[in-house]
């Protein structure tokens, strides 16, 4: 029987999974806030903006209309980014299948959200909002992905974690295919962390990996020092930060970090050319991307100026904040805060953290 979906986002990842959901001939819906991506979608079958050169099956229809996407719809998946989802989701509280819980929903943005009790996790805080349905219901949806290669249909590992074991299954079903491997998870917790602190090692990832290339004459003196052991070592010791974050924000299973959730998403986001962090943490080196912006608030006030979104920013200043209520030592993480909010050079950061990790 067919599965009326909705992907709240028109993104890469939200088109990608909307075509793997649509290809098992399940109706899609995807709402689309910008109106030439709408236009796209249903004329071309073609994201062309965010997913270009990637046909669409006929049965995905986008919308601009929120409340059109979100009623009536037996899975509802939010792929719009951490930084816009809490306002995003207040919009479709309103929506007859979501106000009666009919609906389940899963979330695959990646990060923590600003709260006035500081910075959560993501299920959490949508729960203080959606309708009591909900309470230890959602799905977080995470793993070692790039909406590229699923869309194309690229062999992919994900996680499907809730305290609710029949609505994992349910998403898990959902999605599954020949190509895309998904795999259930209590560690609702876990999971969340590992999604969001692997993107802020994975801009310390990609300004090691410009500085290892910064030929004669650059800024940057010394560079001979990193080689690829090097990147394995951030790796590690990234990995070790966000366990250590995970397991004092609740994390249930250590395993998880070692784990496709764990070690898969960040090995992926670190080291893939499509990674959107990785990206910009060599833009750090390669076109001083950061002397346009005074500090890391002014940075993610004028984000829209880079054209793309590495949402490690945001990640990289709640886990400063969180450190500090979780009285943890995370010396990469914190280290990044301090060459986003523009008092110290990453050259300095990398030898100094990276050369002093083992004293």
């Amino acid at each position: 029987m067919s599965a009326k979906t909705a992907i709240i986002g028109a993104g890469a990842w939200g088109t990608a999974l909307a075509k793997v959901i649509a290809e098992k001939n399940n109706e899609v819906v995807i709402w689309c806030h910008e109106e030439d991506t709408r236009d796209a979608i249903n004329r071309t079958h073609e994201n062309t903006r965010f997913l270009p050169g990637v046909v669409l099956p006929d049965n995905i229809h986008a919308t601009g209309d929120i409340q059109e996407a979100a009623s009536g719809r037996e899975f509802l998946v939010l792929s719009v980014p951490s930084l816009y989802l809490l306002d995003t989701v207040k919009q479709i509280l309103s929506a007859p299948s979501i106000r009666d819980g009919e609906t389940a929903i899963a979330v695959v943005a990646k990060g923590f959200l600003p709260t006035g009790k500081g910075p959560r996790l993501i299920l959490e805080t949508l729960e203080d909002y959606l309708p009591g349905f909900y309470q230890q219901s959602l799905v977080y949806i995470a793993g070692p992905s790039h909406a590229e290669e699923v869309a194309c249909g690229k062999i992919t590992g994900l996680i499907a974690a809730s305290e609710n074991a029949k609505n994992s299954i349910r998403f898990r079903d959902l999605l599954k295919s020949k190509n895309l491997l998904v795999f259930s998870s209590f560690d609702v917790r876990g999971v969340q962390v590992a999604a969001a602190a692997k993107n802020a090692i994975a801009i310390a990832f990609g300004m090691l990996d410009a500085l290892k290339h910064q030929g004669e004459g650059s800024r940057f003196a010394g560079t001979q020092l990193f080689g690829d052991g090097t990147d394995s070592l951030l790796l590690a010791a990234g990995l070790n930060e966000i366990q250590t974050l995970g397991m004092a924000m609740g994390a249930t299973h250590p395993e998880t970090f070692s784990s496709i959730s764990g070690i898969g998403d960040l090995d992926v986001t670190c080291r893939s050319e499509l990674g959107r962090n990785r990206k910009f943490g060599k833009e750090i080196i390669e076109k001083n991307i950061l002397e346009s912006f005074r500090d890391i608030d002014d940075l993610l006030a004028r984000i829209a100026e880079l054209s793309y979104l590495p949402e490690g920013i945001a990640a990289t200043k709640y886990i400063s904040i969180l450190a500090e209520k979780h009285r943890l030592k995370l010396p990469i993480s914190l280290g990044l805060y301090q060459i986003l909010n523009r008092e110290l050079e990453p050259f300095d950061f990398l030898h100094n953290i990276l050369g002093g990790l083992g004293y």
